[in-house]
């Protein structure tokens, strides 16, 4: 399946521009994993605390009895299994909060503080400590212990109103959308607060990260246009209520392109290579607005010249006449395809078993200070002596603590 992909092997001990942050991820899911894979690709000792029962939600999201999306997001980073309701779990963690940078969460707000864990405890044993609190609807407001799921928020943010076809119900994304964008706000966030921790000599103190607010940025100025107009936004399907033409369509072998025509320029080069120029000048097709306004009839003009052309014909075509087109591709097409072996934006890692893992490469690219790969996702509890080496617990307690089941 990744035959042709770049292979590439993991790099133990390869420097990264943040080593020697150190971050307790006590997150589980989607969110807090992404806000900590970012910082683990650049560099981070993030030291993910889990349940030594379960582990990770996130590690039963399998896919033929496979964990991939734990494969993935928690690739550089080490596992500690530590029951911290346990007395004793608690004071280790404690201990390893003093020598931490970062603290990760995501739990119901209020719940952190009825564990014994509250940011003023926190930041009491550790003054400098970051401590990103990820929810669903933030820790303020009616709905702060509220649980929020990202479905919920991909629906009262807007986003699910504005998806899909103006004849068909309301769509929410096939994926954790609102919690991949708070992951990106949220280690966004952190680098902030480090910052102002190691240079301008300040605090610690507390991110309040929520989903609802995260996914409410991305939907552009759509509360501006709704106080202008007082019209929600219709829901377009593949077209944009703002540009046209933009759209997907079905080419003449059953594939897919997409097409976004959204400045002038690229509009009339449109209409030239699909032997229709005098559409430059017809009043309902020569200018933006008067494209969007009559665009149930201009893009069944546009989709009568893809459907006569295979996607390979159209990308030809259209790619001669500098007309952003690109194709619709699947999983098997972006392994194939030579843009994303050139670029590496696939790689395939070795692993036990799948033999080869195909996932994303570090996707930030920078040219003095690169992200590095030093390690696969941890299996439960792998790095639990190692890491409570770093507070100097002995090994006789450390046994003590395995039979009672309080770590793994």
């Amino acid at each position: 399946m990744d035959a042709g992909l770049h292979q590439k092997e993991y790099e133990p001990g390869a420097r990264a521009p943040l080593n020697g942050v150190r971050v307790l991820d006590l997150s589980r899911l989607v969110a807090g994993n992404v806000v900590t894979h970012v910082l683990a690709d650049f560099g981070a000792d993030v030291i993910k605390v889990e349940n030594p029962a379960t582990g990770d939600d996130l590690r039963h999201w399998r896919v033929d009895d496979i964990s991939t999306h734990w494969k993935v997001y928690a690739r550089n980073k080490r596992s500690l299994a530590l029951d911290y309701r346990d007395p004793e779990g608690l004071a280790l963690l404690l201990r390893l909060v003093a020598i931490a940078d970062v603290l990760v969460e995501n739990f119901v707000p209020g719940k952190l503080e009825r564990m014994g864990l509250g940011p003023d405890i926190l930041l009491e044993a550790n003054p400098k400590l970051v401590v990103a609190r990820i929810s669903g609807w933030g820790q303020t407001g009616p709905f702060r212990a509220k649980p929020g799921f990202g479905s919920l928020v991909e629906a009262m943010s807007g986003f699910a109103a504005m998806n899909g076809y103006p004849d068909r119900p309301p769509v929410l994304p096939p994926l954790a959308l609102a919690d991949m964008i708070t992951g990106l706000y949220g280690a966004t966030a952190i680098m902030i607060a480090l910052r102002h921790v190691e240079v301008a000599g300040g605090c610690g103190q507390v991110v309040d990260l929520s989903l609802f607010e995260s996914m409410l940025s991305v939907l552009g100025p759509q509360a501006a246009n709704y106080a202008l107009t007082g019209r929600a936004p219709a829901r377009h399907g593949s077209r944009s209520g703002t540009t046209a033409p933009r759209n997907v369509y079905r080419c003449a072998d059953g594939k897919y392109v997409a097409l976004s025509a959204s400045m002038q320029q690229m509009a009339e080069r449109l209409f030239r290579v699909i032997g229709r120029p005098e559409l430059i000048v017809d009043p309902r097709f020569a200018t933006n607005s008067a494209r969007v306004a009559h665009n149930d009839l201009l893009d069944p003009i546009v989709a009568e010249f893809m459907a006569a052309h295979t996607q390979a014909e159209n990308l030809a075509l259209f790619d001669q006449a500098g007309v952003t087109v690109g194709p619709v591709c699947d999983p098997a097409d972006l392994i194939a395809h030579d843009f994303v072996r050139e670029r590496e934006a696939l790689i395939a890692l070795p692993d036990p078993e799948m033999g080869s893992l195909p996932m994303h490469n570090i996707p930030v690219r920078l040219s003095e200070t690169p992200g590095a790969l030093t390690r696969p996702a941890p299996e439960l509890g792998a790095d639990t002596e190692d890491v409570l080496a770093l507070i100097e617990t002995d090994t006789a307690a450390i046994a003590v603590l395995r039979e009672r089941k309080v770590i793994k």
